[in-house]
């Protein structure tokens, strides 16, 4: 799996937005590593509030602040041009940049030039490993629960990360399984499945969910919604056909 490392603590970077639902990488930072998030930084007075201290830049940096996190998610997951002096100025004062979007923050002359003079990082949470396998289809040990929904932002990350969480504190063997940006931002580890190209996501749901113990428990994140046209893709490329089971998974089955 694609491992991260962000340097804590946060200041959660939300734009202009004021709806929650966009902001469900910062909200699930808040949610389930409130410990790490120092501080959010709105650009407008009635932003979205998600109950941690209104920071400035150079308060962070007073504060300790290790990474400005871009905590929104907008169709398309794009760098907002407004956005760029904000994001500019907290790599020049050392702070890492995180951004769990599909642009990366390196093509952005200006943000690569600040880094180099500063030396933070420009950290790009939605990229794939290289090299990924075609899936195989091969049964694996251990068992997996996959969260599905028929939407998107529905709380299939929220019901996985709970459920693993309830497993270990009844003393069962279980572990989240990030499969998203932000759910990959909160467990440090995962793979981006909505950045990966096509004929490898079957490949990167097995490298996501490996073979373990017989009694051990994979919560698997679900992405987008099985009935959204534009996110269907994401969430039947999670399901992963196993010929030695007989066929098809039960949820594609269901769909056909």
């Amino acid at each position: 799996m694609h491992t991260i490392e962000l340097k804590p603590p946060y200041l959660i970077f939300l734009g202009s937005e004021t709806r929650l639902t966009y902001a469900k990488t910062g909200a699930g930072l808040v949610e389930w590593r409130r410990e790490l998030c120092r501080g959010q930084l709105n650009l407008i007075p009635d932003g979205i509030d998600l109950g941690l201290p209104q920071m400035t830049l150079e308060q962070a940096v007073v504060a300790g602040v290790g990474s400005l996190v871009i905590g929104t998610a907008s169709v398309g997951g794009g760098i907002s041009p407004e956005w760029l002096d904000t994001l500019e100025q907290a790599v020049l004062l050392g702070m890492d940049v995180v951004a769990g979007l599909h642009g990366s923050l390196e093509a952005i002359p200006r943000l690569e030039q600040a880094a180099t003079a500063s030396g933070a990082r420009l950290v790009n949470v939605r990229v794939p490993p290289a090299e990924l396998p075609v899936g195989s289809g091969r049964k694996r040990s251990g068992k997996r629960v996959l969260m599905v929904g028929t939407d998107c932002a529905v709380g299939k990350k929220y019901t996985a990360l709970a459920l693993a969480r309830d497993m270990r504190m009844r003393g069962m063997n279980a572990d989240f399984r990030a499969s998203g940006q932000t759910g990959i931002m909160i467990a440090g580890s995962g793979l981006p499945m909505d950045a990966v190209v096509s004929d490898f996501l079957s490949g990167a749901a097995e490298l996501l969910s490996p073979d373990n113990s017989a009694d051990h428990w994979d919560m698997i994140e679900g992405q987008g919604g099985i009935f959204h046209p534009g996110y269907s893709a994401d969430s039947l490329g999670l399901p992963c056909v196993d010929p030695l089971q007989g066929g098809t998974d039960p949820l594609i089955e269901r769909l056909l």
